[in-house]
C-alpha cells in the first residue's frame, strides 16, 4: 500500500453524503475518486451513502459503483480492496426523505469507534442541490458537516447572491466548498510554486515585463447529453466565471502573506474586485454550424458554444496588460494552456533578416492537463556563420521527474481538501458576486453569435479581438516526447 505523508489526509475517518451518487459525474470521478482515497489510506475510514432518485437498494448501488471503477478508474482495481470498500457502500432513495437519511447516516458513525466528521458532495447543479440542502438540515446532519457545491454558481449576480443567501441559512460560509476541478490539478497549484519559489521568475511577475496573458481552453468535445442544460447557459457561463477566472486569479494574484487557505482566498479575491467590468465591444462569441439541429436545442438559439475576451486588472501589478481568455466546443483542439508573452527589447542590434520578431515575443507556457508541463521560448543563435537566430524553448514534464504516479486527480485533491477544511482551492461567495458583477455589462448586452465550423479556432473575428498580438493556439512547435529518442 502506498505510505502517506502525515498530515495528507483528514485527522478524522469521514461519512460521505453523495447527493446525485447516480449521476454521470459520480460514475466517471467520484466514485473512482472515493476509492482511490480510501483503499490507498489517504483517509482514516471512510462510509458513502448514496443519495439520488433511482430506487436503487444498498445492493444495487454497489452493482453500480463496480460498474463504475470498472469502467472509468484509472488504476487497477484489486478484488479485497474493492470488497473492503463495498461494505462501506449504502443507499437511501431521495424520496426516503430526512428520516430514512438520518438513520443511514447514524448507522455509519456508530461504525467508527471514535470522533467522525461528514461531507456531503452536491453532485448535482447548486439549484437543484438546495432542496436537498434543506433536507441535510431538517435530518439534523449539519454539525460536524462540511458540504461541496458543483457549478453554476447562480447565472448572474442576482441569481448568485440568491443562491448564497439560501445556502448560508443551512451553512456558515466557512462550510462551504464550491468546487472547481480546474484548480484541482497538479500543473495549477504549480503556478504558485513557479511564482513564489524561483528568484528568477517573481520580479518580472508584472506590467513591466509581461506584455499580455492568455488562458485557452478550447475543447474538441460537443455537448453529449448535456444539450439542455447548455442551451440555458453557454460558453460564459459554464467556463469562463467557474474556470478561466479563477486560472486568472491564481496567476495575477499578490504573494499571500502565508501559504495557507485565508491569505491565498483575500488575494484572489482582490485580482477580482481589481477586474475592470467586461465590456460587450471586448468580446466574441460563436456557435458552431450544426448546434441548433442537436437534440434540446432551439431551432434559433443565441446560445454561444464559443467565448473569446478581453480583460483588464486595474492595479498597480497589472495596469495596461491584457488578458486574453478563450473556450469553446468542437474545436479543432483539445488544450488548457497559460501562456505569458513578455515585453520585446526596446531595440534590436541585429541586422535585418537576422530572425529576430519573426516569431513573436518570449512565452512562458504552463500546460494545465494532467500530466504537468512547462515551456519557456526564447530566441537562440543557428549553428554556423553569420547571425541567424532561431527560436528555441526548455521544457519540463512531469513525466521526466518519475512522480507521474504520485499525482492526485483533480477531485481527489479536491475532496481531500474539503475533508481537511482546507478551502484554498475553492471559491468564496464574495469571489464569485464579484466575478458575476464584473459579468453583468456583458449580460445584458452580449454581442451576436457568429458561426464557426466544427474543427475550426473559432470564429474570424478573434484575430480582431487579440490584435496586434496572436493567438498562441495552434503552437507553432509541439511538445517534446521526453520517451521518444533523439530529443
Amino acid at each position: 500500500m502506498q505510505k502517506i505523508p502525515a498530515g495528507v489526509g483528514p485527522r478524522y475517518p469521514q461519512v460521505v453524503v453523495l447527493v446525485g451518487a447516480t449521476g454521470d459525474l459520480s460514475r466517471r470521478k467520484l466514485l473512482p475518486g472515493l476509492f482511490h482515497l480510501a483503499t490507498t489510506g489517504f483517509i482514516p475510514g471512510c462510509r458513502i451513502i448514496g443519495v439520488s432518485l433511482d430506487s436503487l437498494d444498498r445492493d444495487g448501488f454497489r452493482d453500480f459503483a463496480r460498474k463504475a471503477l470498472d469502467e472509468f478508474s484509472t488504476r487497477k482495481v484489486a478484488d479485497a480492496d474493492w470488497n473492503a470498500f463495498a461494505q462501506n457502500l449504502d443507499y437511501v432513495p431521495l424520496a426516503a426523505g430526512a428520516g430514512a437519511l438520518k438513520g443511514a447516516v447514524d448507522l455509519a458513525e456508530k461504525t467508527f469507534p471514535g470522533e467522525c466528521r461528514r461531507l456531503h458532495y452536491m453532485s448535482v447543479p447548486p439549484s437543484a442541490a438546495l432542496s436537498a440542502v434543506r433536507m441535510l438540515g431538517e435530518a439534523d446532519l449539519v454539525e460536524r458537516s462540511r458540504i461541496i457545491m458543483e457549478k453554476p454558481f447562480g447565472t448572474d449576480l442576482a441569481s448568485a447572491v440568491s443562491l448564497n443567501a439560501r445556502l448560508h441559512e443551512v451553512f456558515e460560509e466557512d462550510r462551504i466548498f464550491r468546487i472547481d476541478h480546474f484548480l484541482g490539478k497538479e500543473p495549477a497549484q504549480n503556478i504558485l510554486a513557479f511564482r513564489f519559489a524561483n528568484g528568477l521568475f517573481e520580479p518580472i511577475w508584472n506590467r513591466n515585463f509581461i506584455d499580455h496573458v492568455q488562458i485557452d481552453v478550447p475543447e474538441t468535445l460537443a455537448l453529449g447529453k448535456r444539450g439542455p442544460f447548455y442551451e440555458s447557459i453557454g460558453a460564459f457561463r459554464d467556463m469562463v466565471v467557474t474556470h478561466l477566472f479563477q486560472i486568472l486569479g491564481f496567476m495575477a494574484m499578490e504573494p499571500p502573506t502565508a501559504l495557507e487557505p485565508s491569505p491565498i482566498s483575500e488575494e484572489k479575491n482582490k485580482v477580482f474586485r481589481s477586474m475592470l467590468p467586461i465590456q460587450p465591444a471586448d468580446v466574441v462569441r460563436g456557435q458552431y454550424t450544426g448546434y441548433r439541429s442537436e437534440e434540446g436545442i432551439h431551432p434559433e438559439s443565441d446560445t454561444e458554444t464559443f467565448i473569446a475576451l478581453k480583460c483588464l486588472i486595474d492595479n498597480w501589478r497589472w495596469a495596461g496588460v491584457p488578458f486574453f481568455l478563450r473556450t469553446g466546443k468542437r474545436l479543432a483542439e483539445g488544450q488548457r494552456i497559460i501562456s505569458i508573452a513578455f515585453r520585446e527589447p526596446p531595440k534590436s542590434m541585429f541586422p535585418a533578416g537576422s530572425g529576430v520578431g519573426a516569431q513573436g515575443p518570449d512565452h512562458l507556457t504552463f500546460d494545465l492537463a494532467d500530466a504537468s508541463k512547462m515551456s519557456l521560448s526564447f530566441y537562440g543563435k543557428r549553428p554556423g556563420p553569420g547571425m541567424r537566430l532561431d527560436k528555441l524553448s526548455l521544457q519540463f514534464a512531469m513525466h521526466d521527474t518519475g512522480l507521474i504516479g504520485d499525482v492526485l486527480e483533480a477531485y481527489e485533491r479536491l475532496i481531500l481538501d474539503a475533508m481537511r477544511g482546507d478551502p484554498t482551492l475553492f471559491t468564496t461567495a464574495e469571489g464569485i458576486e464579484r466575478l458575476w458583477e464584473v459579468s453583468t455589462p456583458l449580460l445584458e448586452a452580449p454581442p451576436a453569435v457568429r458561426p464557426y465550423a466544427p474543427g475550426s479556432w473559432g470564429p474570424n473575428a478573434i484575430h480582431q479581438l487579440v490584435a496586434p498580438h496572436a493567438w498562441r493556439l495552434p503552437f507553432e512547435r509541439v511538445w517534446r516526447d521526453p520517451n521518444r529518442a533523439g530529443n
